[in-house]
């Protein structure tokens, strides 16, 4: 199965990076823990960090009841174009115009739409926790009455999507192979390392299972 590629997303460099995929978009969007939101406000780009998190074909993405693209969302949706980006490496060439970085990533084009439902709302909330950390969203107090009120979520259709994916080896010139300068790959990782408790927290309660081996899905 692959997204249908349409003029706003077929790149018009590097054409041969581009992915239609679902498999290699949700893998991307699963795996990274922050994506940026682009709109315009006022006449003006703008682009936010923020959380999200993929439940089969929506993207839903977090924000506050008093953020930009919340307020900035009418009854049409809000028009945005959503990254997430994963660097696996930085790629070393011989020469400075071929230095690159070993990447996937991924953009989504569309309208999003502020969630009004409560149930809606809650399973966007859930996820989101649970792409923070899968099991969180039922191992912590759920938000109240007060704190769904002031929290929003946008949810994006995945239709006009693509994924770009660069790895391999630096791409020097034939003429610049036998240069004495080092060339290569060197890999990028994100890892975890042992979670540190709250300095408050209560000795008896332990680790939960899911973090004992915490690392990103890939």
């Amino acid at each position: 199965m692959t997204y249908a590629p349409t003029p706003q997303t077929i790149p018009t460099r590097y054409r041969e990076r581009a992915r239609y995929d679902r498999d290699t978009v949700h893998r991307i969007l699963d795996e990274a823990l922050i994506c940026h939101l682009g709109y315009a406000r006022e006449g003006h780009p703008v682009v936010l960090p923020t959380t999200h998190a993929r439940v089969d074909e929506t993207l839903y993405l977090h924000g506050s009841t008093g953020s930009g693209p919340v307020l900035a969302a009418g009854p049409a949706g809000l028009p945005v174009c959503v990254t997430a980006t994963l660097v696996d490496g930085l790629v070393l060439a011989r020469s400075a115009l071929h230095h690159s970085m070993a990447y996937r990533s991924v953009v989504v084009i569309g309208n999003a739409r502020l969630v009004e439902d409560d149930a809606e709302k809650r399973l966007g909330l859930d996820a989101l926790l649970d792409h923070v950390a899968p099991g969180r969203s039922t191992d912590a107090r759920p938000p109240n009455r007060r704190e769904l009120a002031a929290t929003a979520v946008l949810a994006l259709d995945l239709v006009k999507v693509s994924a770009s994916v660069r790895d391999g080896g630096p791409n020097d010139e034939p003429e610049d192979i036998a240069l004495p300068h080092w060339a290569g790959v060197v890999p990028l990782r994100l890892e975890a390392g042992p979670p540190e408790p709250a300095a408050d927290l209560d000795p008896a309660i332990a680790l939960p299972s899911y973090l004992e081996s915490y690392r990103r899905p890939r």
